[in-house]
């Protein structure tokens, strides 16, 4: 219980991580035609417009690995002490929102990533706290 107590501030963030993700991923599984299609329209007039198949499979690839950092960070912070899944789950949560970010950015739409702006917040902020 002391070990939860300590880590509180990172696992509420890896808890809120993993919903983000996990969600993430799973509509992407279930829904990949409709978020395929969406994303080709979005990246249509971009570099990128040819590449959105790959560029979903390794955005979808990166949240599933990161929702399950989140998992083993929150087990391991609670039951050993040990911080290095933590660190890993917030890392790649800031690396899948700086990609995310990137492509919004490049699709010129600004109000996306605004909103993906407030997800790195609160990764960053987690990677902070964790490593201090």
């Amino acid at each position: 219980m002391d070990n939860f107590i300590t880590h509180i501030v990172s696992i509420t963030i890896l808890l809120f991580l993993l919903i983000t993700f996990f969600q993430s991923g799973i509509d992407k599984l279930i829904d990949w035609k409709g978020n395929l299609g969406w994303l080709k329209g979005h990246f249509a007039e971009t570099f990128m417009g040819k590449m959105v198949p790959l560029l979903l499979a390794t955005i979808l690839v990166i949240e599933m690995i990161t929702a399950i950092c989140c998992v083993m960070g929150i087990y391991h912070l609670v039951v050993d002490n040990h911080t290095f899944y933590a660190i890993l789950a917030m890392f790649l949560a800031c690396l899948t929102l700086l990609m995310l970010l990137f492509g919004q950015r490049v699709a010129k739409d600004y109000q996306g990533a605004l909103t993906i702006t407030c997800y790195f917040i609160v990764a960053i902020f987690g990677l902070y706290v964790i490593t201090l």
